[in-house]
């Protein structure tokens, strides 16, 4: 009785609070038939409106959800879950509406693994695809609070304006074409858990934003944890910054797709070489390993001599980062991450990168690195364009990496000033903080009351103290 009262209670609000717009209550929890989920969203495309769940019992779904409308679109849940039985996307947003959506969880049949794959005999499944029109101008807004996403094959939110859709790739150089719209991604007690296990780079949030816009993104007490590749991925690919704002949020044991243990078999006896020139012919050292759960999860790289002789070789297990941004072409990467957790993350566990002109601009604030494989915070500017680092009481401990690393390789100066925060265990007890300038620009890094246990790493740098 309680439940039903709630559930009329929350319908009644919507429905007075969306008189100017259409609404629809759900009542039905079925997968399909009045007053079902189904019906309310194709009875909305023509006109955008608001959808009320108020169905005691959860949503079973045998085919996902599809939203073909332009206009917005707001779903207001009463903590129901919307449940998929099988490897399908379980909302998509066809036409790039913005959506507003709160009090749910989208989760999807689980049991992936790059055994048991979700992409052998078509897609993998995502729990939430907003896909932009090619057309699209403005802001393409998604808003999402107290929403939690889990057990899908692929990526756990999905936001694309590329027109090579899922074959757009992750990091930076621009691959595929967008709108000119920006991309604003809101989230408030948002979970993402369990996802991207079904098939390769698959990521917690994913944003592909190509064309001249931004991507805003904001998280305030948001999880994201035990994902396939990246725990967020955030990738501006032509003209365009990101923008972020991250506060009280975790990134947690992301990265495990390409599980090294249960790879370490594939990879050569001599999994890496160097040789002086004219000794080693290119087609004498290891080829690409083929005959694993997922051929993508290894990554060779074979650098030659103008002889064509091989310089050096390496093969790596391709695992992913905590929270990864690329952005190509003109624009930043500017924002703050305050009060959060950066952990276990099975590559990086903060890896910013920029190329082309622009430069990174990140404040730090009370959060901490910890545990994760390689570097705790890594901010990378290739091209021209300065590097700017505000760490307030930060903290990076027990990375397999470097603590803390700023670095510019091209025109460019590197600022980085570390107030209050620590540094242990980094690196092999080797490397606190690596801040580099590699060509023209000046250096600085100032610190403030840091307590710092390794030694400093620095080239083309001043320090103070």
């Amino acid at each position: 009785m309680q439940y039903k009262m709630m559930v009329s209670a929350i319908a009644l609000i919507a429905a007075a609070q969306a008189s100017a717009q259409e609404t629809r209550i759900v009542t039905n929890p079925a997968d399909a038939g009045d007053g079902s989920l189904r019906a309310a969203l194709a009875d909305l495309a023509a006109t955008g409106g608001t959808v009320v769940i108020a169905t005691e019992g959860d949503i079973i779904a045998g085919a996902g959800f599809v939203y073909e409308g332009t206009a917005p679109l707001t779903i207001i849940g009463a903590g129901q879950t919307i449940r998929m039985g099988v490897n399908e996307t379980v909302l998509a947003m066809r036409n790039g509406a913005d959506l507003t959506m709160s009090d749910l969880s989208l989760v999807g049949p689980g049991g992936f693994d790059i055994t048991a794959r979700g992409d052998v005999d078509g897609p993998a499944g995502k729990g939430l695809f907003v896909d932009v029109r090619d057309d699209q101008t403005g802001v393409v807004a998604l808003d999402l609070t107290n929403v939690s996403v889990r057990d899908v094959a692929g990526h756990g939110i999905h936001i694309s304006d590329c027109t090579l859709a899922d074959e757009c790739g992750g990091g930076g150089g621009g691959a595929g074409e967008g709108s000119s719209a920006s991309i604003s991604v809101r989230l408030s007690d948002v979970i993402v858990d369990r996802v991207g296990y079904g098939r390769f780079d698959a990521d917690g949030l994913r944003v592909d934003e190509r064309g001249a816009g931004d991507i805003h993104f904001t998280a305030n007490g948001s999880i994201f944890s035990r994902v396939g590749a990246d725990g967020v991925e955030l990738d501006e690919g032509q003209d365009g910054s990101v923008v972020l704002r991250v506060s009280s949020s975790v990134f947690n044991n992301n990265g495990g797709y390409c599980d090294p243990v249960m790879l370490s078999a594939f990879p050569p006896a001599e999994p890496e070489g160097e040789f002086a020139e004219g000794v080693m012919a290119a087609n004498a050292i290891p080829g690409a390993i083929t005959g694993s759960p997922d051929d993508r999860c290894f990554e060779r790289e074979v650098d030659l001599y103008d002889d064509g002789s091989v310089e050096a070789y390496e093969f790596a297990i391709d695992v992913d980062d905590g929270f990864d941004i690329d952005e190509a072409g003109a624009g930043d990467i500017r924002g703050t991450i305050s009060g959060s957790v950066i952990a276990r993350n099975l590559d990086e566990g903060l890896d910013f990168d920029e190329e082309g002109p622009g430069g990174i601009h990140l404040m730090a604030l009370s959060t901490i690195a910890r545990g994760n494989t390689d570097d705790g915070f890594k901010s990378s500017e290739e091209d021209a364009g300065d590097v700017m680092g505000l760490m307030i009481n930060a903290v990076a401990r027990d990375n397999g990496g470097v603590g803390i690393v700023f670095e510019e390789e091209d025109a460019g100066d590197v600022r980085v000033e570390m107030r209050g925060g620590a540094t242990s265990g980094n690196d092999d007890g080797d490397t606190s903080l690596e801040i580099v300038q590699e060509d023209d620009g000046a250096g600085a890094l100032i610190l403030i009351e840091a307590g710092l246990e390794e030694d400093i790493e620095v080239e083309g740098v001043t320090v103070t103290r």
